[in-house]
């Protein structure tokens, strides 16, 4: 058999393997994207949300409360949504710089950190490599801080988000100026 014939063999072999793995279910693009987020902060425009709605239950309800029309005009405070399953917090902040910026990591619910004006420079690390405490977990508040430095910085830009689970710890509001944002807590049950 001469060479070409052993290549063309060999990758017609890899198309049927291929073919096979994706018809019984094996590992999806999709689905390595998802388990590498474990490895990375999750930064998207508010124009891709519904590519993050299967990521929890409640994630497309509160895509939704973002997109509303008069977001922007919310006064700073606590807004329902569905209770304490999912609420949203507004406010108007000043930047501070990376240094006085903690990590901080919740139990108990996820935040959607969306950014109405401003840039929010994001500091990131998994909440499992934190080791040095600042402050330790607060139940009634579900927040406890670090002093650990963050893996890495993100610039997120008015109309963007950050969305951090459990064990993503994040250093929020790093930057210039004033930034206007809306939290919104998804409780993880």
């Amino acid at each position: 058999m001469s060479k070409d014939w052993m290549v063309r063999i060999v990758w017609i072999g890899l198309v049927v393997w291929v073919a096979i793995g994706s018809l019984i279910g094996c590992s999806t693009d999709k689905e390595v994207s998802r388990s590498m987020e474990r490895e990375r902060m999750i930064v998207d425009r508010l124009a891709n949300a519904e590519e993050y709605y299967d990521m929890h239950p409640a994630f497309e309800r509160a895509f939704a409360f973002l997109r509303r029309g008069d977001l922007a005009e919310l006064p700073d405070g606590r807004h329902e949504i569905d209770g304490d399953r999912l609420f949203c917090l507004m406010s108007h902040s000043p930047a501070r710089r990376r240094a006085e910026a903690p990590l901080e990591a919740h139990r108990k619910y996820i935040d959607i950190q969306y950014v109405i004006s401003g840039t929010d420079g994001m500091g990131w690390k998994p909440t499992g490599t934190c080791s040095i405490s600042a402050v330790s977990y607060d139940p009634e508040k579900d927040i406890e801080f670090f002093k650990d430095a963050p893996e890495r910085w993100t610039p997120v830009r008015a109309g963007s988000f950050a969305i951090f689970f459990p064990r993503d710890a994040h250093a929020p509001l790093a930057g210039a100026g004033q930034i206007h944002k809306a939290v919104l807590k998804i409780a993880v049950e």
